[in-house]
Formats: C-alpha cells, sequence, structure tokens
C-alpha cells in the first residue's frame, strides 16, 4: 500500500463517556449503561473505537474512518460482517457480525468506516 495513501481523520465523529476500568486506547468498546462504555466480549457488537481513556473517561469515535486491530488473517477490503474479538480488536463474521466498510488491511489492523 502506498505511503501516500492516509484516511486519518476523515469523518471522525468523537464523543467523551465515562469508562469502566479496563478500557484502553485503541480498543473497540461498546455502551456499558448510560453514558459509559467498556471493552467487548468476543463476538459483541462495538459502538466505536476508545481513541484516548483515562482518569475514568474515554474519548470515543463513533463515526467516521479510523484504524483498529484486526485478527484472523482473512478480511479483504469490501463490505465486510464484523464483531469485536475480546481482544479490543475486530473480526471477521458472517453469522451475527455488522456490516462495515474495510478500506484498508494490514497484518493485523484494518481502516473501518464506522
Amino acid at each position: 500500500m502506498s505511503s501516500k495513501i492516509s484516511f486519518e481523520g476523515i469523518g471522525e465523529v468523537v464523543a467523551t463517556f465515562a469508562c469502566g476500568e479496563g478500557v484502553i486506547a485503541s480498543q473497540v468498546v461498546k455502551v456499558t449503561e448510560d453514558c459509559m462504555v467498556g471493552p467487548c466480549s468476543d463476538g459483541e457488537k462495538f459502538c466505536g473505537v476508545a481513541l484516548s481513556a483515562e482518569d475514568g473517561y474515554a474519548a470515543v469515535q463513533l463515526g467516521g474512518l479510523v484504524k483498529v486491530p484486526a485478527s484472523g488473517g482473512s478480511m479483504t477490503a469490501g463490505w465486510c460482517k464484523l464483531s469485536a474479538d475480546g481482544s479490543g480488536g475486530v473480526k471477521l463474521d458472517a453469522s451475527s457480525g455488522t456490516e462495515y466498510l474495510v478500506v484498508q488491511v494490514e497484518t493485523d489492523t484494518a481502516v473501518i468506516c464506522l
């Protein structure tokens, strides 16, 4: 892939949530209760990606293009059904995943449109 192509910040929509312990930057998260996010378990739907997490609050990207950790190795660019992999990233999940546009795939990351 060309190093001249960057998807960083395109369409980025970020909101601040309270967060429980275990939320770290760059992991996919889910809403756990009013105004609060937490880590996703394997196979769960995710609402966005924590860009930062400290002092009990997380900046969560809810829209736009974002780089996420990806597992499974067989993901390709295009429309893919994804769910959380239980380790902070995403995986292919053809049976119960949510469809996302994948615009770039690398060894252990992918750029997706939330």
